[in-house]
């Protein structure tokens, strides 16, 4: 490990499982402390125990959106700093739309959409007042090539897309960076609601990648020089034909 970020504090929502918790160890290893922001208390305090003096716990209902407006003030109180703002939680809900669900799209977009945005507002002030910081969100190759069996959940990643972009702009002139992670599919909870036929064939052909690759490309982002924005890094399978 190249202690690349060692002093760094990172905070990264969804870390309780999944590619939340890959970046969570990821980052451990470079050298950061890592607050882990999830509504799992009893799977946060296991987690931390695991990971050791770098980690902390933050138990955040991120589909309360006073809570996830008071996240800087929390984060600072258990972690001193904050240098990187990881808004990886999301859900996924696919299938045809005419068959679908209003109340778990309305979900899925509160946390994908909503609750991302309002945590990125939460931290922003800090970071421009430090006049440095990275902000990254875990987008979806579904934000840049509509995928047909998923259309709500595309939309919500094309929404994070258009925030990211505009964002980065904004906030440049302060130092503080804005990216996006755009995952082809990844072996985590969020593919439960695929089919099980579509799941069996995509182990099978191994066009599914472990939480592990994208934390990979999540610190290659962060670790380009300060004048060196990563503002889109696709990271597909070999096999996905996109």
């Amino acid at each position: 490990m190249t202690n690349t970020l060692e002093g760094k504090v990172a905070a990264i929502t969804g870390a309780a499982s999944g590619i939340g918790l890959a970046c969570a160890r990821k980052l451990i290893a470079e050298g950061a402390t890592v607050v882990l922001i999830d509504r799992a208390e009893d799977r946060l305090a296991a987690l931390c125990r695991e990971l050791g003096e770098r980690s902390r716990s933050l138990v955040v209902d991120l589909l309360d959106g006073p809570q996830v407006s008071g996240l800087l003030p929390r984060i600072l109180d258990v972690a001193g700093r904050l240098d990187i703002f990881h808004a990886n939680a999301g859900a996924y809900v696919g299938g045809p739309v005419a068959e679908g669900d209003p109340d778990a799209w309305d979900r899925m977009l509160n946390l994908n959409i909503n609750a991302a945005f309002r945590s990125v507002h939460a931290v922003l002030p800090h970071m421009i007042a430090e006049k440095t910081g990275d902000i990254l969100f875990t987008s979806s190759v579904a934000g840049v090539v509509p995928v047909v069996w998923e259309p709500i959940y595309t939309a919500s990643k094309f929404a994070v897309q258009a925030f990211v972009h505009t964002t980065r702009r904004q906030v440049s002139q302060y130092g503080v960076r804005v990216g996006a992670v755009l995952p082809g599919p990844v072996v985590t909870a969020l593919l439960d609601d695929w089919p099980k036929e579509k799941m069996d064939e995509a182990l099978a052909n191994g066009s599914l990648m472990q939480p592990q690759e994208v934390a990979e490309a999540v610190f290659f982002m962060l670790s380009r020089p300060r004048n060196v924005v990563i503002r889109d890094l696709v990271i597909l399978p070999n096999s996905v034909d996109l």
